[in-house]
């Protein structure tokens, strides 16, 4: 059921919003350049890797040695806007689609964390990730690694139809409120280096 839903609705988003993603996709191209979509490779359902598809945010900025300049000189008023919006989530429609995400579930993130989490914060593996979850409407990025992880977890446990359509609602309200997209003094969210 869950699966259906996601197809049926990932595929009314594509079509509805298509005419957003063109506009966007001129836009970032214009001002941040080429390549428009950023991809990553990320852990999905079991931990096995997919390719996350996003609108690009940053720039690829340099510093005169020919290193990438930190995460915050690289992230322009306009990426700032879109993270802001999430509309940088949209592709991952297209990952809904192909069946490596969920509309709904753990946030997928970075692959060198796989090694660092405890085996209580591992299950957040156990179901597909989300383009949304129970921790990004509880306070995203502006809640501690802990929080987030046992956000997850309690969502794996809990997930139901129900608690879905409560979390897509909450989502929109805090996209329109913007609440909890950055950590506190940071241009994006912490790095997660282990739990105590």
């Amino acid at each position: 059921m869950k699966r259906a839903l996601d197809v049926l609705l990932s595929a009314i988003g594509v079509i509805v919003l298509s005419p957003v993603f063109v506009a966007l996709a001129v836009i970032v191209r214009v001002r941040l350049g080429g390549p428009v979509f950023y991809t990553q490779m990320r852990p999905g359902k079991g931990g096995r890797p997919f390719r996350l598809i996003k609108f690009r945010s940053m720039t690829d900025a340099h510093d005169l040695e020919g290193n990438l300049l930190h995460d915050a000189a690289r992230l322009p008023a306009f990426g700032r806007l879109l993270r802001a919006t999430s509309l940088d989530e949209l592709p991952e429609l297209w990952n809904v689609l192909r069946g490596d995400m969920s509309l709904v579930g753990p946030r997928p993130l970075l692959m060198e964390y796989l090694p660092l989490y405890s085996a209580e914060q591992a299950r957040r593996h156990n179901v597909r990730p989300g383009i949304t979850g129970w921790a990004q409407v509880n306070g995203r990025n502006a809640i501690s690694w802990t929080e987030k992880f046992a956000l997850d977890v309690w969502y794996v446990d809990n997930q139901s139809l129900a608690l879905d359509i409560r979390i897509v609602l909450m989502t929109l309200a805090k996209v329109v409120r913007r609440d909890g997209v950055t950590a506190q003094n940071s241009a994006t969210a912490d790095k997660f280096t282990g739990s105590p």
